[in-house]
């Protein structure tokens, strides 16, 4: 009975470094030093490569199975967090930027990075519907700097919220978005003096502004969220991801 078992647990864990190994070899990084450095038992592993050379389809089964299930948990997570939005949306927006009406039934998250191009197209069309609905909609900003690829964003994310300490987020924020093909230290220092802060506040702000700007990216992970823009609203009508695109006729058909 014993060796039973302890045979069962070798073949579950070799099942699961098999599913990991169909992962990989779908995305075509299959990984050999760490099969062979998982200590399985030469005949065991020939029995279940035999198997899966009879039964390919089977590895296609339980990647979609899984895959499946990640989906699942993902939309248990998004609707706790849209319930989350309707119920208690002070501890959703938490500290972050807000515009438009205060007493308004509909909240509109943006995930946003300052040297995305599309977020900067995205934010011509807000513009345009937060002056046509400002008594509808509050707008909420969320950072999500694409660091991988955009080297400024997280450098303009910290500039944006020492602003914002100092009352000036969406004045500092339209400007970065304005001009975002010179991003750089000198920009940020000159929109600072433009909008007359206190700079060597702001300076100091930047320093210390990482994790309010982590807690958003953290955010963005757990609803597994990665691009930019990204919509997220909650009205009466909607609730849910939203494009950039459908958002003018929720608003226009929200009473």
């Amino acid at each position: 009975m014993t060796t039973f078992f302890s045979w069962f647990r070798q073949l579950l864990q070799y099942l699961r470094i098999l599913a990991a190994i169909g992962m990989l070899c779908l995305l075509l990084t299959c990984s050999l030093p760490a099969q062979a450095a998982s200590g399985i038992d030469p005949k065991l592993e020939q029995q279940v490569l035999q198997i899966i050379r009879e039964h390919p389809e089977a590895i296609i089964e339980s990647v979609q199975v899984y895959q499946q299930q990640q989906q699942q948990k993902l939309n248990q997570v998004r609707q706790g967090f849209l319930q989350n939005l309707k119920t208690n949306p002070q501890a959703v927006i938490g500290d972050s930027p807000t515009i438009g009406s205060t007493q308004s039934k509909i909240l509109l998250l943006e995930f946003s990075d300052f040297q995305c191009p599309y977020c900067a197209e995205a934010h011509k069309t807000l513009k345009q519907l937060l002056a046509k609905y400002q008594d509808k909609v509050t707008l909420i900003y969320k950072n999500l700097p694409l660091t991988s690829i955009h080297s400024q964003a997280l450098p303009a994310a910290t500039a944006a919220w020492a602003a914002y300490q100092q009352g000036k987020f969406w004045e500092y924020h339209d400007a970065l978005f304005t001009n975002q093909k010179q991003l750089g230290e000198k920009l940020y220092l000159d929109i600072a003096k433009n909008l007359n802060l206190d700079l060597e506040k702001f300076k100091r702000q930047r320093t210390i502004a990482i994790p309010a700007i982590k807690k958003d990216i953290d955010l963005a992970e757990k609803l597994a969220i990665s691009g930019t823009p990204f919509f997220i609203i909650n009205s009466p009508t909607v609730s849910g991801v939203v494009e950039l695109s459908d958002i003018e006729k929720i608003l226009a058909d929200t009473k």
